[in-house]
C-alpha cells in the first residue's frame, strides 16, 4: 500500500471489509445479526495489517457489529491507535429475515423474499431496513470524516453493503448496480479525495 497521499490529495479512505464470520452465518442473513471472526477471518485480516503496517494510518473507524470491530482492533493494534465506533456504518438491518436460512426466510416471507430477489435495493425488509436508509445513513457518516480528517489516512472496517454504498457514491453509481462492486472478505478498497472530487484507486483487493 502507498505510504503517503500523492499531490493534492486531501484525505484517503480505505475501505475494508471484515474476514471470514463465524460459520453459523452460512446460508443465513445477517446484518444486525452479532457474530464473530472464524480462525480464518482472523488470518485474512492479520494479512490485510501486515500489508497495511507502513500506511501512516490516523485514524480507524468500525461498524460496532463483533465481526467488524473484531477485525478494525487487529489492524489499530499495528499503529498503536484505538477503534472508533459508528453505528452509521452497521450492514442493514433484515428484521424478521436475520439469522434465517434463505430458504426459511422464502418459506415465511415470500412476497418480500421474492422482492428481494428481483430487486434488492428496493425492498424493506419486515421490521428492518430498506437499501435507501442504509445508503443515507452511511452517507452521512462519511461526510463526517470528510470533514474531521482532512490531511490524513483512515481505515474504516465495516461491511460488504457499506463499503459498496462508499464506493457507488464516490462513482456516482446508482443503488440497482451496487451488486456489480464485488467485496470479497477482508477486501481492500481504497478512495483518494481532491477536495470534494473522489478518485477510486482501488476496489475489492485481496492481496
Amino acid at each position: 500500500m502507498d505510504a503517503a497521499l500523492a499531490a493534492g490529495v486531501t484525505h484517503r479512505l480505505i475501505l475494508i471489509r471484515h474476514g471470514e464470520p463465524e460459520a453459523y452465518t452460512r446460508g443465513r442473513c445477517y446484518g444486525k445479526l452479532d457474530v464473530g471472526l472464524s480462525n480464518l477471518g482472523r488470518e485474512q485480516i492479520s494479512s490485510v495489517a501486515r500489508r497495511l503496517k507502513k500506511t501512516p494510518l490516523s485514524a480507524v473507524y468500525s461498524s460496532p457489529r463483533q465481526r467488524a470491530y473484531e477485525s478494525a482492533k487487529i489492524i489499530a493494534v499495528e499503529h498503536n491507535l484505538d477503534v472508533s465506533t459508528d453505528p452509521r456504518l452497521c450492514e442493514i438491518d433484515f428484521g424478521e429475515f436475520e439469522g434465517l436460512t434463505y430458504d426459511e426466510a422464502a418459506e415465511r416471507y415470500p412476497e418480500e423474499y421474492r422482492a428481494w430477489m428481483e430487486q434488492p435495493t428496493e425492498v424493506t425488509f419486515p421490521g428492518g431496513e430498506s437499501f435507501t436508509v442504509v445508503r443515507e445513513r452511511v452517507r452521512r457518516c462519511v461526510e463526517g470524516l470528510h470533514s474531521s480528517h482532512s490531511g490524513q489516512i483512515v481505515a474504516v472496517i465495516s461491511h460488504g453493503g457499506v463499503n459498496r454504498v462508499i464506493l457507488a457514491e464516490a462513482l456516482h453509481l446508482e443503488s440497482k448496480y451496487v451488486f456489480r462492486l464485488d467485496q470479497s472478505y477482508a477486501s481492500v478498497s481504497i478512495i483518494d479525495y481532491y477536495d470534494q472530487t473522489p478518485v477510486v484507486r482501488l476496489v475489492n483487493n485481496c492481496g
